[in-house]
């Protein structure tokens, strides 16, 4: 393992470890930890397994994988354009598929997938990341609807402009949410029977628009 490897882990198990201690301050009584890399897919399949052990089964999984970057799409350098195509969408589709195995052989309990506006309508300003959300998101769908009817349930969260640290830096858009609304909106679709939801909700009927615009008509607006 490399040195920038082992700080990157350290790091966040470091962060893991901090978001636990919260937790217990709150009242949670268990709070394990288990670190596992978005890019490394060979081991999920036994992080998910683990974490599951230990909490001998799992009502709620949220997957929250994100990585912002080559924004410069064509442009972007290379390796940068291949690291966030395979983080965002074969690493967090790795996940999602050991995730809702899991869930599988238990024969209940939710997945949360934190997918992306960035994926409705993938834009040029946007390319590589939207893709990737894309793809994600089309996997989720799908796997959504080969276990309706099961006691296993699919419910993908479709943020817009969320401010964290993966976008500090950046001009926020209109619509701009923080993930304590993103998580309010994810609670309170978890009593319903939702399979999709956006935050904030009135994404809906702007993307309900956007994904039928003409592509001549698509390509001239500022997004």
């Amino acid at each position: 393992m490399s040195g920038e490897t082992s700080d990157l882990e350290g790091q966040m198990r470091a962060r893991l470890e901090a978001a636990a201690a919260g937790l217990q301050r709150d009242g949670v009584t268990t709070a394990g930890i288990e670190v596992a890399d978005a890019d490394d897919v060979d081991a999920h399949e036994r992080a998910v397994a683990a974490a599951s052990d230990a909490l001998g089964g799992v009502d709620v999984a949220v997957l929250a994988v994100g990585q912002l970057g080559a924004q410069a799409g064509l442009d972007a350098d290379p390796a940068e354009a291949a690291e966030i195509m395979r983080v965002n969408f074969l690493g967090a589709g790795s996940l999602l598929l050991h995730c809702l195995r899991r869930l599988r052989v238990q024969d209940r309990g939710t997945l949360v997938v934190l997918s992306s506006v960035a994926g409705e309508r993938v834009r040029a300003s946007n390319a590589v990341y939207g893709a990737a959300k894309a793809g994600l998101d089309g996997l989720a769908q799908g796997l959504a609807d080969a276990t309706a009817g099961t006691g296993v349930r699919v419910l993908v969260v479709r943020p817009g402009f969320v401010m964290t640290r993966m976008t500090a830096g950046l001009k926020p858009t209109p619509m701009s949410c923080t993930p304590e609304e993103v998580a309010g909106a994810t609670v309170q679709a978890l009593a319903g029977r939702a399979h999709t939801i956006w935050v904030p909700g009135r994404l809906r009927y702007v993307f309900a628009v956007l994904r039928h615009l003409p592509r001549s008509v698509f390509r001239r607006l500022p997004l």
